[in-house]
């Protein structure tokens, strides 16, 4: 991650790149709408559990596995072939961010590790570690450059210390920048699109921006197309000040898109549909 000057907030200056602030206005504004709505104030937890199936759908189908969602409905054994793998691993995910939040800002490593070794669901050494020099990394729709073992380690230990120290940047901005960081680094030998994104959620829960977490940005990112996430995570990978700020854009649209799925279920809830 690279930012536009030295400064003892970085998260915080790249919060104030060219549109990035209307892109936190944007997505604030989705999230009070859904937030708002009249079946939230009854059916909060219904909302809350669709919103959860539906983004582990979208971050699946981002890993290649994109399938409808009423069969990740339907479907309870998930020990099949790859993609079913890939889909059970996303629902584990989410089921688990919920319960990570109140430790991700105290050892945020630790979280991604517990991540990690939700998402593998096995015992093999490299599961829940940050990956060792000569290990390879199973990450194919993901092409940017990898970088080493030792840069890997010297930038998550650095993106620790950012979420650690807290700060004043936008809850988006964090969030988009864990997710990219994440995403470019790959410090798992596997999974680490699905972490990446599981990252996202615990951040944007956490923050108070979606406390009950409606707004799922995987929703968003799957609908925008899995060339355009690849395409904006190629901004934020440029370390630009143009390309961070198309990625941080990328994210809260995703995260608009998210409220705005929210908001279509309870207009569902509300007419007796669903």
């Amino acid at each position: 991650m690279s930012t536009t000057g030295a400064t003892a907030d970085p998260l915080a200056a790249l919060g104030e790149l060219p549109g990035v602030a209307e892109s936190v206005e944007s997505v604030r504004k989705a999230v009070d709408r859904v937030y708002g709505h009249r079946i939230m104030r009854r059916r909060s937890n219904a909302i809350t559990s669709e919103a959860a199936l539906r983004g582990a759908r979208g971050s699946a189908a981002l890993s290649g596995a994109d399938w409808a969602l009423e069969e990740v409905r339907r479907r309870s054994d998930f020990s099949g072939d790859d993609e079913a793998r890939a889909v059970g691993a996303a629902l584990r995910l989410t089921a688990e961010a919920g319960q990570l939040l109140s430790i991700w800002r105290q050892s945020p490593l630790r979280v991604l590790a517990r991540l990690h070794l939700v998402a593998a669901a096995d015992e093999a050494d490299e599961v829940g570690r940050p990956r060792q020099e000569g290990e390879p990394v199973a990450e194919p729709l993901v092409e940017l450059p990898l970088p080493g073992a030792e840069e890997m380690h010297g930038r998550l230990d650095g993106l620790a210390g950012l979420v650690m120290a807290g700060g004043s940047a936008p809850a988006l901005v964090t969030a988009a920048v864990v997710h990219g960081e994440l995403l470019a680094l790959r410090p798992f030998t596997s999974h680490n699109g699905l972490v990446a994104r599981a990252a996202e959620r615990i951040v944007l829960i956490g923050s108070g921006l979606d406390p009950k977490s409606v707004c799922a940005a995987e929703v968003g990112h799957a609908e925008l197309g899995r060339a355009a996430y690849l395409a904006a995570l190629d901004g934020y990978a440029s370390g630009t000040p143009e390309g961070m700020a198309a990625w941080i854009a990328h994210c809260g649209r995703a995260v608009e898109l998210g409220a705005r799925e929210s908001t279509a279920v309870c207009e569902a809830l509300q007419r007796g549909a669903a």
